[in-house]
């Protein structure tokens, strides 16, 4: 609708920028599209456009790319760019010529040597007829005078992507192929993910008739990838130098989106005739690694020491992970908790709700005489919601796109626990409290540190007891997640937590992390820490449970289909983009043991309203099967720390406070 000039989305927000090249362009626009309802796939969006001033392009802090890559824009000129793509002929028969292949995601042809995808390596003794085309000998030439490379090199792989078509992330084994490798883009730009060990990511965008240079750790140790997707965001102003940087993760540098077309890349390596010897032994195969390697835990991330580092834990440990899990967390999520029920109830009819971390929308059908509207920072649990019939929106707890004053009451309920800084659990805070009419009432829960209150112990830690009971008759467990700490039982660690602990203030040093690190936390057991990462064993097959929702009083139970979930390696080879807050290592799913509050995902409520472990979920270990497990980012709230943190909140009053089931609740009124 009207000549449309730009696009810019800024991270983190939930709407964007769109300018027009003349006024009657966007007047245009503003007519036909404000208030229409947006077809996509099987759900629709509300579309609501209005008028800006102006548009803030904001700069901020940039990373440099991984170490010994180089990224060379218009290496080569349109005319050569045509020679090279008319030099590869797709439709040639004789596969024995050049070992042209129709792989999942994409063709591919080499010359000089094969390189075969079922060992990840090349018959050195065995040259395909079909050298490297003469088209490439000039850009090779050029290379070789630019000190790009030392000896020319002897072998091609031409991979050609259509739109919505990538390449898992890999690293190029060592001992087939010399230190540098050159890959040339043609066609279309694409944005190519480069990732550490460690956890740190670069997105590097290519444009068309690029070239990129990886040497040393960009070659040797970091994995490279194309996350098979039909638009990229890419920044609004890409830098045109040899020094290319790229925003890093979590910024706010202003966005654009970039459709993918058809791209060709040029892979040129030479052959290595000797085994490899590089610095790098760990992963190297010619050094004793292992040159196919199972994809394995990333190292533990450590806790954040700015906002940038902040959006990136939790992008990587809760937004990813959510996303990941969302069909499987749904299923387990099917009981409302009481007491948030009681505060829903209590609201006048009428009265305007927002769940803001609505998950799969439990609540929003609990009270049907209110106006109820949730949003979730996971796409995947919204169109869950979206299914169910709820109204929800996709959304940042730290901007919610809502008018101040707007609603009577919201909720957060096991939501602000996911932030990873105390600067941002009190964002998220006061965002709720600008949501609020005056008079207004938010309800909060977050999961307590104490487990154990006033000598009763909560769900969390019972269901670990019914649970190892139960399985003492069956069989020994012997998951490694499932081992308590020290050899010691989840008992032994709890203690004996008391009413009327001293003040938060005057517990600086319980519960934090010593070393940096963020550590792995054994489930159902009590905490020894406050900032941890919580497993969750993603269960194959796993059917949805029953929904409750209130209506007049009535339970309407709906059964939701059947959700098949993806093994561990069809997720690996399918989902380039997996976070580092997923675990490939394959943990024995003997049963999953992640909830985080009230209710166990694998209990049932028997007809006198308790909940008892179903024992039909227990199975010996020759029955047990391997399951994904991921990592969520959490920080368990001391006492009477909630309630310093909303203290710092102005023009709001903590009305009360408790503890229920191992969460620590307050409901806060808006003045």
């Amino acid at each position: 609708m009207g000549e449309m000039e730009s696009l810019l989305m800024p991270p983190h927000k939930p709407y964007a920028f769109v300018t027009y090249r003349c006024e009657e362009s966007a007047l245009k626009a503003y007519t036909h599209l404000n208030g229409q309802k947006l077809q996509c796939g099987e759900s629709s969006v509300m579309l609501y456009l209005a008028y800006v001033s102006s548009v803030t392009h904001e700069e901020e802090a940039s990373v440099p790319l991984p170490e010994g890559l180089v990224l060379l824009e218009d290496f080569v000129s349109p005319e050569e760019e045509a020679l090279l793509l008319a030099a590869v002929d797709w439709s040639s028969t004789n596969d024995d010529v050049t070992a042209q292949k129709a792989l999942k995601h994409r063709r591919v042809k080499h010359y000089g040597f094969e390189f075969r995808y079922d060992n990840n390596n090349v018959d050195k003794d065995k040259p395909l007829p079909a050298g490297i085309p003469a088209e490439c000998l000039p850009v090779l030439e050029r290379c070789l005078r630019n000190g790009h490379i030392n000896v020319m090199p002897d072998q091609l792989t031409v991979n050609q992507y259509e739109s919505g078509q990538g390449i898992p992330p890999h690293v190029d084994t060592h001992s087939p192929f010399e230190d540098t490798i050159l890959s040339l883009s043609l066609g279309a730009k694409t944005v190519m993910e480069f990732r550490h060990p460690d956890g740190r990511v670069v997105a590097v965008v290519l444009p068309g008739r690029s070239l990129l240079v990886m040497k040393g750790e960009s070659r040797y140790v970091w994995t490279h990838g194309i996350t098979p997707r039909k638009f990229d965001m890419v920044p609004a102003c890409e830098q045109q130098s040899p020094d290319h940087v790229t925003p890093e993760p979590g910024t706010r540098s202003n966005l654009t989106l970039s459709k993918r077309g058809t791209r060709t890349s040029f892979t040129f390596r030479k052959i290595r005739l000797e085994p490899c010897r590089c610095a790098f032994t760990s992963a190297c195969d010619s050094q004793g690694a292992s040159s196919t390697p199972s994809p394995s835990t990333p190292p533990p991330p450590a806790l954040p020491c700015c906002h940038a580092d902040a959006a990136r834990l939790e992008e990587e440990y809760v937004h990813r992970v959510y996303d990941a899990i969302a069909s499987h967390f749904s299923s387990t999520r099917h009981s409302p908790w009481p007491r948030v029920c009681h505060f829903l109830s209590s609201l006048p009819p009428g009265s305007v709700l927002a769940d803001v971390g609505c998950g799969n929308g439990k609540y929003l059908g609990v009270n049907p005489e209110m106006i109820a509207v949730g949003c979730d920072r996971s796409s995947a649990l919204v169109q869950i919601c979206a299914e169910r019939g709820f109204h929800a929106f996709v959304s940042d707890a730290l901007n919610v796109p809502l008018r101040t004053a707007s609603c009577d009451a919201c909720i957060s309920i096991a939501v602000i626990h996911h932030f990873s800084t105390e600067e941002r659990r009190l964002a998220a805070v006061r965002e709720l409290v600008r949501l609020l009419k005056p008079g207004g009432h938010a309800l909060i829960y977050v999961w307590a540190f104490e487990q154990e209150y006033n000598k009763q112990r909560s769900k969390y830690l019972k269901d670990h007891n019914k649970e190892h009971h139960g399985k003492e008759n069956l069989t020994k467990n012997t998951s490694e997640d499932r081992r308590e700490p020290h050899g010691k039982s989840a008992m032994q660690n709890s203690g004996h937590l008391e009413e009327g602990y001293e003040p938060v203030d005057k517990k600086q040093d319980v519960g934090k992390v010593t070393d940096g690190k963020l550590s792995v936390h054994t489930n159902r057991t009590a905490f020894n820490t406050q900032d941890l990462l919580v497993p969750w064993h993603l269960k194959e097959g796993k059917k949805q449970g029953e929904e409750e929702s209130g209506d007049g009083g009535k339970r309407n139970k709906r059964k939701e289909k059947s959700t098949k979930v993806l093994t561990n390696q069809t997720r690996i080879d399918s989902n380039p983009g997996l976070s580092p807050g997923f675990d490939a290592s394959m943990s024995p799913g003997l049963r999953l043991d992640t909830d985080d509050a009230t209710h166990s995902p694998d209990s049932k409520p028997s007809p006198s309203g308790t909940t008892q472990t179903s024992s039909s979920h227990l199975k010996s270990e020759s029955e047990s099967h391997l399951t994904p497990v991921f990592h969520r980012y959490y920080h368990v709230f001391h006492q009477g720390e909630l309630e310093q943190l909303c203290s710092q909140v102005d023009g709001v009053k903590v009305q009360s406070s408790y503890h229920d089931q191992g969460n620590w609740c307050v409901i806060l009124e808006k003045d």
